[in-house]
């Protein structure tokens, strides 16, 4: 592994001395398609734009847990199940690096730990320092909504925010600047330790996460005024969505099992928020980016910026995540580093693989126990392939994303195949198509071919 690591470092160019430090940034929650830099026209995204102006893009990235615990887990460990080896930021630290961790990279609850202070289930082998951004969440003084119940108040009573079933559908339109919210002091936070190490002497591993947008979606209110709930559009839903879709691939949180489904208004309420959530956050990173430019350190450091998987905001009358659906395994990758010419790619990657690239961007070796492919190819050429599909799981099935085809096969043998050049938007399952019976018999195959190279633990 070591000297494929060299030979594909002198291949491609890259000068791995160059990478001193790494800042690994993680998002909550965060669909790829809401971001400016993949194509939204509705939320303002200037910073995160920013830097995939000044790095590689890649559009087709995947997460391989579709809810925070297993996909942090995931991409932390360079595993597609189970963890077993020690973390990126781990392996950064037994290599001499400071390694930090500020807010939320492992799975914590949110808003639960975040309220409390605690640092839910994190592995803290993997830090030399680790800081909690606390915050009052669904509590925060302003304008609350409970959308699934058409619940409106300023009141700071009765808010309940951790136990109750419908606290996705929660938003708080806040008063003040935003600096008392959790990703604020996450920023603030970051900026100082930033500031402390940046001459550390073997470098600095720095992963700072951010809560938002995931639920409760707080952010002050000059962020809401962005997004005026009545000019949000709601995703088209077809007659019979529904239909073709097995009863395994149905999404436990929809319209049928939620209040939101009678309030199409607040439908858009919740399309609001999300929104104003993303910007907050946005404005966040910006202040990160911003002091990487005062100290000068963007030509020493390589930046990622992720989300530990996608949302579904009423897609197919779909709700939240912990399906396979495109709108949830879809991540934002956004890799920017020493000797990486801004571009993009479609190429197929996974969340696994940023562990072994930085890795190599850093001039490390690659332990062993790492699943995930190294993406300088793809950063020499993005035409190059380094995987014939991505990987996702949920604990009642499998999907397979292809350039061409989304494959989901579930433990009760049901099955979807959608044409995603033709069909992008997933209406139309194919599994029963005899016209689609070679590729259906091929995409099984393949399927059962990696998963099968997969250990369990």
């Amino acid at each position: 592994m070591r000297a494929l690591t060299i030979i594909l470092l002198l291949t491609v160019g890259l000068e791995a001395s160059q990478v001193r430090n790494v800042l690994f940034l993680v998002s909550d929650d965060l669909k790829a398609s809401v971001l400016g830099c993949y194509g939204d026209q509705f939320c303002k995204t200037p910073n995160i734009d920013r830097l995939a102006a000044r790095g590689m893009v890649f559009e087709r990235a995947y997460c391989q847990g579709t809810t925070c615990g297993p996909s942090r887990q995931s991409f932390m460990f360079s595993r597609y199940k189970g963890k077993t080896g020690p973390s990126m930021a781990q392996h950064f630290k037994d290599n001499g690096y400071y390694s930090a961790r500020v807010g939320k990279i492992y799975h914590m609850r949110v808003p639960g730990d975040i309220i409390a202070g605690t640092n839910g289930v994190d592995h803290a082998p993997s830090w030399t320092e680790r800081f909690n951004s606390q915050g009052l969440e669904a509590h925060t003084p302003g304008k609350y909504a409970c959308l699934s119940q058409n619940r409106f108040t300023r009141s700071p009573h009765n808010r309940e925010s951790t136990k109750m079933r419908e606290r996705m559908f929660v938003t708080v339109e806040s008063d003040g600047d935003g600096s008392g919210q959790p990703d604020h002091k996450t920023a603030s936070k970051t900026i100082h330790l930033l500031r402390q190490h940046k001459d550390e002497g073997k470098g600095f591993f720095i992963a700072a996460g951010f809560v938002r947008p995931h639920y409760p979606m707080v952010a002050p209110k000059p962020y809401f005024a962005n997004y005026p709930w009545k000019d949000m559009p709601l995703p088209l839903v077809p007659d019979g969505d529904l239909d073709d879709i097995p009863r395994a691939g149905i999404a436990g949180n929809r319209n049928a099992t939620s209040g939101i489904g009678k309030h199409t208004d607040n439908q858009k309420r919740m399309w609001a928020g999300y929104y104003a959530s993303v910007e907050f956050m946005d404005t966040q990173v910006g202040r990160i980016l911003e002091e990487l430019d005062r100290l000068s350190l963007y030509d020493s450091t390589a930046i990622v910026f992720t989300s530990d998987h996608g949302y579904h905001l009423g897609e197919h009358t779909f709700w939240e995540k912990g399906n396979l659906r495109e709108e949830v395994t879809r991540v934002p990758v956004i890799l920017a580093a020493p000797g990486i010419k801004p571009g993009r790619s479609r190429s197929i990657i996974e969340l696994v693989d940023l562990y072994p690239t930085l890795a190599s961007l850093a001039g490390l070796s690659i332990p062993n126990t790492v699943q995930g492919s190294l993406l300088q190819p793809i950063i020499e050429n993005p035409q190059t392939s380094v995987k014939p599909g991505a990987l996702s799981f949920v604990g009642r099935g499998t999907s397979l994303r292809t350039p061409g085809w989304h494959y989901a096969r579930y433990k009760d043998e049901s099955e979807e195949l959608y044409d995603m050049q033709a069909d992008p938007h997933q209406y139309r399952n194919l599994a029963k198509s005899t016209q689609h019976a070679g590729q259906l018999t091929q995409l099984r195959k393949l399927l059962r071919a990696r998963s099968q190279a997969i250990p369990n633990n």
